[in-house]
Order: C-alpha cells, then sequence, then structure tokens
C-alpha cells in the first residue's frame, strides 16, 4: 500500500485538511501519514480562527515520520505561517522526494486569511521550485504569479518561477474547467458545472488525489484526470444530504 504525506491543517468539520486527506488516501488504496501545520476553529460556514503550530514541532514530525516511513507521494496544503512555511522548503530540499503536490491554500472560500505574507513569499521563493506540481485555484495563482493575466498566462508565470507542473483549478467556473500546464503543453480538462452544497474541501481533496494516483506509479495527466473524476464523483455522492449548515463535506468514499 503506498503511503502518501499529507502536511496540512487541521479542518475539525473534517471536510477539509488533514482528516479529509486521510479519507482521500483511504479511497485510493493509499495510506495516509500526516503532519498538522495548524488547527482551526471552523465549521462548513465560516473559519473562526487559526492558530499555526510551532515550527520546530512540524520540522521535527516531517523528519521523524519519513525516517520511519518513507512517502511515495506528499500533499502540501495549508501551512499557517511563514515560520512553519521555511521548515517544509527546509525539508523538501533535503530530503527530495519525489511526487510532491502543492495545493497554496492562501484564504479560505469564507475569506479567512490561512497564511501571513511572509508564507505566501516562502511559497514563491522556494516551494514552487521544490515541488513536482502546483495546484491553486485563479486567485491564488495571481497571488504567486505576482501579476493579472489569463490562466495560460498565470501558469506560463509560475513556470518562470520554478514550479515544473501547474494544474489552475477552475471550480468556480461554468466549464468547471481545470487547465493543466506542464513542459510545452497546456491542455483545458472541462466538465459540466455541478450545483452542489456538498463542495467543503474540494481543493484538499484534488491535490491529494493527483499525489495518491501519482503514487500508485500514473503519470502526471492521467493522475489529474482520474483526480477530477474522483472529486466529481465524490461531490455528487455527496449531495443528497450535505451535512452542516454551510458547505458541506463531499462523500470521500466513493
Amino acid at each position: 500500500m503506498p503511503i502518501v504525506l499529507s502536511i496540512a491543517g487541521y479542518d475539525p468539520s473534517s471536510g477539509a485538511g488533514i482528516t479529509a486527506d486521510v479519507k482521500t488516501a483511504a479511497a485510493h488504496e493509499c495510506y495516509a501519514i500526516t503532519c498538522i501545520t495548524a488547527v482551526t476553529v471552523q465549521t462548513t460556514e465560516k473559519v473562526f480562527a487559526v492558530e499555526p503550530l510551532r515550527a520546530e514541532i512540524v520540522r521535527d514530525t516531517l523528519y521523524e515520520l519519513v525516517r520511519d516511513m518513507p512517502p511515495a507521494a506528499v500533499r502540501i496544503g495549508m501551512l499557517g505561517s511563514g515560520e512553519v512555511a521555511e521548515v517544509v522548503a527546509d525539508f523538501l530540499e533535503t530530503t527530495r522526494l519525489r511526487n510532491v503536490v502543492l495545493d497554496p491554500v492562501l484564504r479560505s472560500t469564507s475569506g479567512a486569511a490561512l497564511i501571513d505574507e511572509r508564507g505566501e513569499q516562502v511559497i514563491r521563493a522556494r516551494l514552487l521550485k521544490a515541488v513536482d506540481v502546483c495546484t491553486p485555484n485563479e486567485a491564488e495563482a495571481r497571488v504567486l504569479a505576482e501579476c493579472e493575466a489569463s490562466p495560460e498566462g498565470l501558469a506560463r508565470e509560475l513556470h518562470r518561477k520554478g514550479c515544473p507542473a501547474v494544474v489552475i483549478t477552475g471550480g468556480e467556473r461554468e466549464d468547471s474547467g481545470d487547465l493543466l500546464s506542464f513542459g510545452d503543453q497546456q491542455e483545458w480538462l472541462r466538465a459540466e458545472k455541478i450545483r452542489s452544497r456538498a463542495t467543503h474541501g474540494t481543493g484538499c481533496a484534488f491535490a491529494t488525489a493527483i499525489a495518491c494516483n501519482l503514487a500508485l506509479g500514473r503519470q502526471l495527466r492521467e493522475a489529474v484526470v482520474e483526480a477530477k473524476f474522483y472529486v466529481r464523483r465524490a461531490i455528487t455522492l455527496g449531495s443528497d444530504e450535505p451535512l452542516g449548515h454551510g458547505r458541506g463535506p463531499m462523500n470521500h468514499f466513493v
């Protein structure tokens, strides 16, 4: 069973973050090991508070985990602070793990900031170069690229900043189009938009599903296509009776 490392925040509603990553990995018959970067006070309705962990705890957790259980892939989500982002960048540069997927979580859907300015700079200057693929939404891509451009232009700018492959997710687009960009190829992966309230944590599940598919030996394009299919099924099957009063979780076990 491939091991997948999740480096992310803790969402007590279990729609996003570490607990959602564990469910996504299990659905892909992978084994998740985890390193929590921050705890949150959070429901399906909004993020009320964020408390990053001490960087030393994150650092020690990462090195001890991979010494004992080397992962076949990594998913990086919410980092919470610049200090934690620095530790994760050091860790990736030292260990040179493979199949690293960066989901640059900058703000919650409800608008709460999930990382500070220093953390954004670390993502931009160091993490983009240390990962295999980055999966920002269009707003996150604009922040990291430091420019206004089309999705194609944003992807090219992120490549110039050192990221080898980019998926700009388009869950908010009417065509639900995701732009896959790597090498000299750019391809739109489009699908009919699903009208649903069960969409909490879709970015986390998508990035983790890519990591799982890479760990299972699939090539990048296939891994992205399979991850998109997984998330769409999870939203659809979570739509019948969404939990909570806000954006409920998907059905991860599909």
